[in-house]
């Protein structure tokens, strides 16, 4: 007689797996990641005040700067060494010598940010205030507005995400079953 196994899934193994996929991919799709000076990158030139003006930082977002690495870098710096550019000791230098350098904005503060080797002078450099994320919308003020509830209210990036994660991890359960 052959014994045919079910699989080593249970339901209960699969939802918690799925609540724990869903709980993960909620913390990451709420950050965003910006990329200094949008299409410009880290340059000179550039107005980086008026790049940043009317844009939220979010506690969990990133900054991306993007720029020539045989000529430019990205320190951190305090108020008084941004508003007179001055480079040495620096807070932190995010230079990775990529030219593509990753700054994550893990605490709610303002940061400042210049480009030594005498580019600050000529404009780069940038100040961002890091805020905690506001609330979701409850649903009494989108009934209030006269607009229906949304599901998509996580910053609005959670539907897709969410429904490929339920998707995979159905598509393993099916296979396992």
């Amino acid at each position: 007689m052959a014994v045919v196994g079910r699989g080593i899934a249970s339901p209960g193994v699969v939802l918690t797996l799925t609540v724990a996929v869903l709980l993960v991919m909620i913390s990451r799709v709420s950050s965003t990641r910006y990329i200094v000076g949008s299409n410009m990158g880290w340059t000179s030139n550039v107005n980086y005040t008026n790049w940043a003006k009317g844009k939220h930082f979010y506690l969990g977002d990133w900054l991306f700067f993007v720029y020539d690495r045989n000529q430019m870098n990205v320190l951190e710096v305090n108020k008084t060494n941004y508003d007179q550019c001055i480079e040495t000791h620096p807070i932190h230098n995010w230079t990775t010598g990529a030219g593509r350098d990753v700054v994550p904005l893990n605490v709610t503060k303002r940061y400042y940010f210049i480009s030594g080797k005498g580019f600050c002078f000529g404009g780069m450099k940038i100040s961002v205030l890091v805020e905690n994320l506001p609330p979701p919308p409850t649903a009494s003020l989108n009934e209030k507005s006269g607009s229906p509830p949304t599901f998509c209210s996580y910053r609005g990036h959670i539907v897709l995400p969410a429904a490929f994660a339920i998707a995979a991890v159905w598509n393993s359960f099916l296979r396992f079953w």
